[in-house]
């Protein structure tokens, strides 16, 4: 995805077929226990968003109070006609978005994190850098199967790394060639500070409906909501007892 986010018109630029972006919205006067308003919007180039949105969708439902729309486009251009995109209100009654978009043509800005390339489909050993940060408290290290590493060109001051990924290829000289990279980090975007979760893994149907991928997603989720304890617990009525 090319990025320069929408709320800071190019001020970043980000090359990355694939990013998954967790925005919240405006806070909502809710019930304690009401379930959280979640706004999933998919499409776009390269992968198979028309199963995934339903792999997360079912995964985030079953591991919290959450409940779960879609806006999903089956074009597989580099820029997917998201029309919701153009409404400036488009989040209005939901607690978070998520973005999981292959839209190399399109720009946003609030990540934290600029890419511009990535390498060849092999297994990404995940390492949780961060282990006391509740996203990944109690979270063990695994390895993937084939998907596709993402580079950082920079890690902005405003974003924090939770997960580095380490891929190990040979080069067409014959060469070994080792990656590490953030994966998953944090992000505070603003002068509000906006939380924002992102991970550049999930590019494969097998990646995305991994427990280890869905738990990390839905920590994601929780904690950019404010919905996250500090051992890596849901708060009181976001478990997945609570639907």
């Amino acid at each position: 995805m090319k990025s320069c986010f929408s709320h800071r018109r190019c001020l970043l630029f980000l090359n990355i077929a694939v990013a998954f972006f967790i925005l919240t919205a405006p806070p909502l006067v809710t019930a304690a226990v009401a379930p959280l308003r979640v706004l999933l919007i998919t499409g776009g180039c390269c992968h198979d968003y028309a199963k995934q949105k339903d792999i997360l969708k079912k995964g985030l439902e079953e591991r919290a109070n959450v409940v779960v729309d879609q806006v999903h486009t089956d074009d597989t251009s580099t820029h997917p006609p998201l029309a919701i995109l153009g409404n400036p209100e488009y989040a209005k009654g939901y607690d978070l978005v998520i973005h999981d978009e292959c839209a190399a043509d399109v720009s946003f800005d609030y990540l934290g994190l600029q890419s511009s390339a990535h390498g060849p489909q092999t297994p990404i050993s995940i390492h949780y850098t961060d282990k006391e940060s509740p996203i990944a408290k109690g979270s063990t290290d695994w390895t993937t199967i084939n998907e596709e590493h993402y580079n950082n060109i920079h890690v902005f001051d405003s974003a924090h790394a939770i997960a580095h990924g380490v891929q190990m290829f040979k080069q067409k000289d014959g060469t070994q060639k080792t990656n590490d990279f953030v994966v998953a980090w944090i992000n505070h975007y603003g002068p509000k500070q906006t939380r924002v979760f992102s991970t550049t893994i999930g590019h494969n149907n097998a990646t995305v409906a991994d427990p280890r991928y869905l738990d990390l997603v839905t920590r994601g989720v929780l904690w950019s909501t404010g919905h996250l304890n500090d051992d890596g617990t849901p708060a009181q009525g976001y478990g997945p007892a609570a639907r």
